[in-house]
């Protein structure tokens, strides 16, 4: 049986479902938008497949990807740490793990399998390996081969490590649950300080060649730290640890603007510290507190931008919205504009021009596929979640950007691959 206990690991507890969390729904879109801006300043796909860059000035691509690097890889990091909160959060008590299970597969499966088949039909079936099918079932990620990971639908190689953590959540919880409450801060320590090990075996233990083209990591040192899914594991498990401390009522009411400014400090370290400490490490803290804050602000009655209708309304499409990027970016885009370039205006405009493209294609795939496909599968009519029910963070995971240091020129990067 999965359960999440409402004390310090009580199994007992009364079935009922906690509020919804929408700050935190809210925010999916902005980490979600960040990643879509990584990929937009410098689009980067395998093949040779290169969209147009919006910017016909290389110093200004070179610059905006520097910072949009930075959030787009922390803000994978955020929708692991989210998704282990939200999990643990919504998991009703008494819930079986097969059931449970049913519900992680039929929210992240039916949008992926049809963009997949769109992918490889519309440009990625000419470079992509094995006829896609690790991409289709998500094991790509587990491979250190590149062309794996940038093949098929490339953002949705990190559905990959959250399909690892639904499998192995129905075990996890049980040691989580048993922890006492008075020792819950200390194990979100012991994950932290997790994390900085698995930086440091990156750095001293995984081979340091073959070089990876642009980026400051080898190849095998990036896959292991970015793409490896038992690697990322541990962000879950804070996320997961952040949920118990939200539920026993041992998280501080933290305001909104040291929150804010916290998760900037973060997002500053991220542009300057070395890989792979920029990856998870910097921002973790940060994530966790805004995460838990915001939980317990929404839990107070409190209501916030984030949690308004407009941003609940796109938080609740950013799963599509990351999974569409592909076609607006590598397909949408090319046949459209071609290989020109523009002043800043020109660049940012049509950058506009392809959020507004991939929100209505979100919003299509949105309506069209993960609504009806939870509606009809998600469970049998006695046990299907009533409506409402808080939005699982696993729907806006966010895909892989383009690493920070991923060029040194724009040559460099459209040489590098796709790093997806």
């Amino acid at each position: 049986m999965v359960s999440v206990a409402t004390s310090s690991g009580q199994a007992g507890a009364p079935a009922e479902r906690r509020p919804d969390l929408p700050a935190l729904t809210g925010m999916r879109i902005i980490a979600a938008l960040l990643v879509f801006l990584c990929h937009a300043v410098l689009p980067v796909t395998s093949g040779n497949h290169n969209p147009p860059m919006p910017y016909g000035d290389q110093g200004l691509t070179m610059n905006l990807l520097w910072f949009f690097s930075a959030g787009g890889q922390i803000s994978l990091s955020f929708f692991f740490i989210l998704s282990g909160f939200i999990i643990t959060w919504s998991t009703r008590p008494g819930d079986r793990v097969l059931a449970y299970w049913r519900r992680r597969v039929v929210k992240i499966f039916p949008n992926h399998a049809v963009t997949w088949a769109l992918a490889m039909i519309l440009f990625a079936g000419a470079y992509t390996p094995y006829l896609g099918l690790p991409n289709l079932f998500l094991v790509n990620s587990f491979s250190p081969d590149p062309a794996l990971w940038g093949g098929a639908n490339m953002p949705a190689w990190s559905l990959g490590p959250e399909m690892f953590f639904y499998l192995l959540f129905p075990l996890l919880i049980i040691p989580i649950r048993k922890i006492a409450e008075n020792r819950l801060w200390l194990w979100a320590v012991v994950t932290v300080a997790a994390m900085a090990a698995l930086c440091l075996i990156t750095v001293y233990v995984i081979p340091d060649s073959p070089t990876y083209p642009g980026e400051p990591q080898s190849l095998p040192q990036f896959w292991f730290s970015y793409m490896f899914p038992p690697a990322r594991l541990v962000e879950f498990v804070l996320g997961m640890i952040v949920a118990r401390l939200v539920i026993s009522g041992r998280w501080p009411r933290i305001g909104v603007v040291p929150v804010v400014l916290f998760m900037m400090v973060g997002y500053a370290a991220a542009l300057v510290a070395p890989a792979p400490f920029n990856q998870t490490l910097v921002s973790a803290v940060p994530f966790a507190v805004a995460i838990g804050s915001l939980a317990v602000t929404n839990i107070g009655g409190t209501r916030t931008v984030l949690g308004s209708r407009p941003m609940v309304w796109l938080g609740n499409i950013s799963f599509a919205f990351y999974l569409t990027q592909s076609f607006i970016l590598f397909y949408l885009l090319p046949k459209l504009f071609g290989q020109a370039g523009y002043g800043v205006v020109g660049g940012t405009a049509l950058i506009l021009g392809m959020i507004v493209a991939n929100i209505v294609a979100g919003w299509a795939l949105h309506t069209l596929v993960e609504r009806p496909a939870m509606r009809w599968w998600s469970g049998s009519r006695r046990t299907r979640a009533p409506r409402g029910e808080v939005q699982e963070a696993p729907s806006a995971s966010a895909p892989a950007p383009v690493p920070a240091g991923a060029a040194s020129s724009v040559g460099s990067a459209r040489s590098a691959g796709s790093t997806d």
